[in-house]
């Protein structure tokens, strides 16, 4: 079953329960996901499904960061989202596992103690291995934390 189908059946189930939020959560992940397979004319691949939900998480993050504090119906709001959101998303690697993955792409670059000139070189070849698995902030933090 695919995430729009899995993402239907939730809605109507909200529906039901004459939950608001969530069915209006839903509804907005749903059109989200209509819309990248419109876009796409074809169905949609599972990476392609975790992204499209991994981007309503961030937009409704960068909401809840950019919203004034006063406004609190926003940003429970917002808060909800993200929580029926990360319901559907993919599960995201830890700093443990995102360090093994550091420590394999320096020992495919050759690198022993990583520089901050190496950051670019490292980056370019850990990114695509980490894409949708782990926050890209989070990736470089750790890369960071672990530089000489």
């Amino acid at each position: 079953m695919s995430r729009i189908d899995d993402v239907r059946s939730e809605m109507m189930a909200a529906m039901k329960a004459h939950d608001k939020e969530r069915k209006d959560a839903l509804s907005a992940l749903l059109t989200a996901l209509k819309n990248k397979f419109i876009d796409k004319r074809a169905d949609l691949t599972e990476e392609e499904e975790n992204e499209v939900v991994l981007k309503e998480i961030k937009l409704a993050k960068e909401t809840i960061e950019t919203t004034p504090e006063s406004r609190t119906d926003i940003i429970n709001e917002c808060k909800a989202r993200i929580a029926v959101f990360e319901e559907f998303a993919p599960k995201m690697m830890n700093e443990t596992e995102i360090k093994e993955v550091i420590s394999s792409v320096l020992s495919g670059l050759g690198i022993d103690t990583p520089t901050a000139a190496d950051k670019g070189k490292i980056m370019k070849e850990l990114m695509p291995k980490v894409k949708g698995k782990a926050d890209g902030k989070l990736v470089n933090s750790v890369l960071t934390s672990m530089m000489k």
